[in-house]
């Protein structure tokens, strides 16, 4: 990798790939072209990867990339939490949504662990390769632009700015992308009928539950349990928080506890309104993954709904197949847009058919339990169906955990 050099106005860098986004995406395609021996550096915004409320579920088609790394036995050292049937309420009347036991694979659960420990895990196993750098407290601002071509960043750190030249820039940066938006690449907004409300009860030791969702008429939640403590998501209708909030803050927790019986002594965590974040959920996906020298991968090219977790493991998915499609390809140097749109081409349907059946589950369950009205719940005929066939469990648990096309390793290793 080449050395920083002074210039008048700042610092210089030349790399082969520039990644903007510590996240899942950025940190496991920084890691798999490191392992392959390409000059890259990762761009994360923040000195730390400790943000509360980010997508926190490991599924086991992340798991199995884990494994097939070589690093999946230091991973589940890691403090976890395991989950494999996924159970609910609805209206009172018990589902079963998905029993990942069923899933033919080696780690036939969903691993609940904190995302910063995800990220640094990935970060210090990297460390190993002399080709990847992360740079921490870096924030890109705009982009390095040749001629029609994206060819690098330009980044503020504690030190002050750096210009990072880059054969190839990947924007890992998320829903609110500013690469994707210097890129001036057009998004296509799906939409989502609901926002979430999340925040975390106290947990006894003795407190157990298997009870994932819960159902009533216009209230929706859903509980992981985290070991000491209740992680919770209150799913409210699109646009709804300024009404919620004005009920005032005792009023949900209320609800709450109506809704989760379990969470009533440890709900006292929850002092303020500052405990409570809202997620504003959106799904949408870009027309276009890349300009030339620039690829979009993760959030950056396709926000998800929270329906079924996917999202992180969609992210790490996408720098599977961005590895196995351009790593060797970029060893030699500078890649077309066409090299660089074969990514899209082979995650874009996986998104798609994602999305599509997120959108069915928002529009055929979700909306319908989240009309006003005090009216009884039915428990519609798919779910009913679900609950009484066990080896449909199977099936959506394959939906859920593994998804459509997962990816596996198939990048080069320089053999660190």
């Amino acid at each position: 990798m080449d050395a920083s050099e002074e210039r008048p106005h700042g610092r210089h860098m030349k790399v082969r790939c520039c990644i903007v986004g510590g996240g899942p995406a950025g940190m496991m395609l920084g890691y798999l072209f490191g392992r392959a021996g390409i000059d890259v550096v990762v761009l994360e915004k923040h000195a730390d990867f400790f943000r509360d409320f980010r997508g926190d579920t490991v599924h086991p088609s992340t798991l199995q990339v884990m494994d097939e790394l070589g690093l999946i036995e230091g991973f589940l050292k890691l403090p976890h939490q395991r989950l494999q049937k996924m159970d609910g309420l609805f209206g009172g009347a018990p589902i079963r949504l998905a029993d990942l036991s069923r899933l033919p694979v080696k780690y036939p659960f969903i691993a609940f662990m904190p995302q910063w420990d995800f990220l640094n895990f990935l970060r210090e196993s990297g460390e190993r390769f002399p080709s990847l750098k992360v740079m921490m407290n870096t924030e890109a601002t705009d982009l390095i632009r040749r001629g029609d071509a994206i060819a690098g960043v330009k980044a503020k750190t504690p030190e002050g700015m750096i210009e990072i030249e880059a054969d190839l820039t990947v924007a890992c940066d998320g829903r609110h992308s500013l690469v994707r938006e210097r890129a001036g690449l057009e998004v296509e907004e799906i939409g989502a009928p609901m926002d979430v409300l999340w925040f975390r009860a106290g947990k006894a030791p003795d407190e157990t539950e298997r009870m994932f969702a819960r159902i009533d008429p216009g209230k929706m939640m859903v509980t992981f349990d985290r070991g000491d403590y209740w992680q919770c998501a209150y799913v409210i209708a699109k646009g709804q928080y300024d009404a919620v909030k004005a009920r005032g803050l005792q009023s949900l927790l209320d609800d709450v506890v109506r809704m989760a019986p379990i969470l009533k002594s440890g709900i006292a965590d929850v002092k303020s309104w500052d405990d409570v974040k809202l997620l504003t959920v959106a799904i949408n996906r870009l027309k276009r993954w890349t300009r030339p020298g620039l690829l979009c991968i993760g959030d950056a090219a396709h926000a998800m709904s929270p329906v079924g977790g996917v999202g992180v493991n969609l992210a790490v998915q996408d720098a599977v197949a961005t590895a196995n499609i351009l790593a060797a390809r970029l060893m030699q140097g500078y890649r077309s847009e066409e090299d660089l749109d074969e990514v899209r081409k082979r995650r874009e349907f996986p998104v798609r058919m994602t999305q599509r059946m997120q959108v069915v589950m928002q529009n055929n369950i979700i909306s319908m339990a989240l009309k006003p009205g005090d009216a009884p719940l039915q428990v519609p005929a798919v779910l009913r169906l679900v609950t009484a066939v066990p080896w449909l469990q199977g099936i959506t648990a394959r939906f859920i955990g593994l998804g459509v096309r997962p990816e596996h390793v198939r990048s080069p290793s320089a053999g660190n």
